[in-house]
Formats: structure tokens, sequence, C-alpha cells
């Protein structure tokens, strides 16, 4: 069975920018990286937009086209509707990990309470793994989440101290640069990039690290982090609905 794979899995279209380094260290090993987005677009043509806006990023990091694959639109799981839709999520993914026999690395959305659909494909990815015997392979990037921030605010890839230690890489300044560069190519989320892009940029002058940590199982059971956390802040989704639904799928599962 193949044994060097990276799998990388996205929520959504752009949240490549949280591992872009840890994508290049693994190409530089030598390493296939494949990556998968979980959810699609309302429309058509924002779909393909998106689609074809994160080929050009990750074409450009050096991922080869037909490695890059879209289960959202496969499935038609809507943007923000990922937690309704785990049990086929998981099935294509416990597929996909199939095919790629022992990956060396299993990326994963961040248990942080960001975005719902981050913390639905984190659960479900660390379900499957755990199945499957990979969870010593998984490791969680950060994207954004709310923890001791007041309300509207965020932070950007700052992980959070209660999902373990933090395995840090210094980014080179070229690649800080590059990446910066790479931030400016989703026009279809001109607005969403507007709010995150100050913070990415700071995150770059002022720290420049990749980080990542290792996954429990016993951890999305927990709320990721005390007080309200940015989806309940936006009224998108509730962490007792998050339970639920994750409740739902591992009964029905088993």
């Amino acid at each position: 069975m193949p044994t060097d794979t990276a799998l990388f899995l996205f929520a959504h279209p752009d949240d490549e920018f949280g591992v872009w380094q840890t994508m290049l260290d693994c190409l530089a090993r030598g390493l296939r990286v494949r990556c998968a987005y979980f959810t699609n677009s309302p429309t058509n043509d924002l779909s393909a937009r998106r689609a074809a806006e994160s080929r050009r990023v990750l074409g450009a990091i050096g991922v080869a086209q037909d490695d890059i694959v879209f289960p959202g639109a496969e499935l038609a799981i809507l943007d923000a509707s990922l937690p309704h839709h785990l049990a086929p999520a998981a099935a294509w993914l416990a597929r996909w990990c199939r095919e790629a026999g022992t990956p060396q690395l299993l990326c994963v959305p961040a248990w942080e309470g960001g975005h719902h659909d981050h913390d639905a494909l984190h659960a479900l990815a660390v379900d499957t793994a755990q199945a499957a015997g990979l969870l010593a392979v998984v490791r969680q990037y950060a994207l954004y989440n709310s923890a001791g921030i007041p309300k509207p605010f965020f932070t950007v890839l700052r992980p959070l101290a209660a999902n373990g230690v933090v395995e840090r890489t210094a980014i080179p300044w070229q690649n800080r640069l590059r990446f910066c560069r790479y931030c400016l190519s989703y026009p279809s989320q001109a607005v969403t990039w507007i709010g995150l892009f100050p913070f990415v940029l700071w995150h770059y002058l002022r720290r420049g690290e990749q980080t990542l940590q290792p996954v429990a199982p016993a951890r999305t059971l927990q709320r990721p982090h005390a007080g309200d956390l940015y989806y309940e802040q936006r009224r998108f989704f509730t962490w007792p609905q998050m339970q639920q639904q994750l409740a739902a799928w591992r009964a029905d599962r088993n």
C-alpha cells in the first residue's frame, strides 16, 4: 500500500491558507499531497469560481491538479451545512483514506469553535481516523477562533492550548511574502478576506510560523473553549446543536 502520501482536509475553498507551509514541506520531502474540500457553494457559478481559485493557489504551491478533489460538490453538501451531512462525508473520507493506504500525514481543521463546518469536519475526520488506526498521523491546523477575545473580534492562526502540544515550524520570509500574495488570490471571497487579511499579515510579520497539533477523540466531546464560540456569536450554529448532530451520527454509525 502507498505510504508516500499526505492528505489535507478542508471544509471550504481558501481554508488551505492554514497549511501552506506544511504542504510545501511535504512536497519537499517527496510526498504526494492530496486535498479534499467537503462543502459546496449555493450556486454553480460561485462553486466553479471558488474551486478555480483554490486550484490556482494549490497549483502554485506544487499540488497536482488531479490530487485536488471536491467531495462537497459530489455529495451536494452546501457551505454551512456539513454538520447535517456527517454520514455521507465520513463514508467518502473512509474510502479516500483506504485508497491512500497508510498516509504519512492527515491534516484536519482544528477543533476551535470558529466555523461549525470546520469543527464538524474535525470530528468526523478524527472518528474516521481512529477507526482506521490512523490517529498517530493526524494533525490539526488552526484557522480562526474567538477564545478570550471580546465580541465581535477573533484571532487567526492561533492554536488553542487545550488542543495539545503545538508543533511549530518557522516560515521563511520569502514564503511569508509569497503567502501574502496568495491571500489576494480569492476574489470571490473578497469580503471575507478584508476581515482575515490584516490578522494573517500580522501573524506573518510577528510570528511567522506554521503550527500543528495532535488530535484526541475526547476533545470532540468538550466545548472548544470557554465563552461564546465564534459561530455562536455569528448565530450560524450552537454548541448544543453540534453535539446533537455528532451524537446522532455516532449512534447511527454504531
